[in-house]
């Protein structure tokens, strides 16, 4: 008889929790809120905004209005520049009251003055030949491995430096590709989400790379030097760049390591 109860209560906690967690995926919703300027109240246009957890982006409106779909727990990356970027938990206060004003602080920045020389040519080749910047940043293809590697450098140890990135992967790449699946995996969603795409694509900090890989600023520029990618590329790439040259890197990385088992 009791062994009989036991099992009837085993059932009756299993099913309760299932039913738990049928309902905490059905509270997936989509959330509303505004942005404001915590020292004005003034709302904030086209501020960024990225559920970290299912990866979809928004962006705020000429009122600072924004809506997303999102989950109880589930954290939201809010950035915009000269602001300092917030994340945000979403609470069950949240889903059950709706609406929500997010404040984000004003960053002071203080430029300093850059000055851009133009190239003076002499009309002498010999002499303009030595004063023209050359870039010396090619990519090699390997067929059959996408779009190819970016050498870095016109040397004769280039092609090298490459080939070593694909077939001898260091164990920094192991680490972070091999050791991070669920990382790894979000960098498929940020390449399919629009919303995010475009966000990155006016974006240079790396902010919300690192925000949603779970990586620091180091961490990345490391993963694009050991797949050979130029140090100019690496300072100088919008941060959609750098997001389609970690994939690419990663999904040959994928390739390569399936064709070595």
């Amino acid at each position: 008889m009791k062994k009989t109860l036991f099992i009837l209560l085993a059932c009756f906690v299993a099913t309760v929790s299932f039913a738990q967690e049928e309902t905490e995926e059905a509270t997936d919703v989509v959330i509303e809120g505004n942005v404001l300027n915590d020292a004005t109240d003034a709302p904030l246009e086209n501020v960024n905004v990225v559920n970290l957890n299912s990866v979809r982006g928004s962006t705020t409106d000429k009122v600072g209005a924004f809506s997303i779909r999102a989950s109880v727990n589930d954290t939201l990356y809010f950035s915009y520049l000269g602001f300092k970027s917030i994340r945000v938990r979403v609470t069950n206060d949240w889903l059950k009251f709706g609406d929500i004003k997010v404040k984000m602080t004003e960053l002071g920045i203080a430029l300093e003055e850059v000055v851009v020389r133009p190239v003076q040519l002499t009309g002498y080749v010999e002499v303009d030949a030595k004063i023209i910047p050359i870039y010396d940043n090619y990519r090699y293809r390997i067929s059959g491995l996408g779009s190819g590697y970016e050498g870095g450098s016109q040397q004769p140890g280039a092609i090298t430096k490459v080939l070593g990135a694909i077939f001898n992967p260091a164990d920094f790449l192991y680490n972070v590709f091999g050791k991070r699946p669920k990382q790894m995996r979000k960098l498929r969603k940020m390449k399919e989400d629009d919303e995010i795409r475009n966000l990155l694509h006016s974006k240079f900090d790396r902010e919300t790379l690192m925000a949603v890989l779970q990586l620091e600023r180091t961490d990345i520029d490391e993963i694009l030097n050991k797949c050979s990618y130029s140090k100019d590329f690496i300072t100088t790439a919008n941060d959609l760049q750098i997001l389609d040259a970690i994939s690419e890197c990663y999904e040959e990385y994928k390739v390569l390591n399936r064709d070595r088992g």
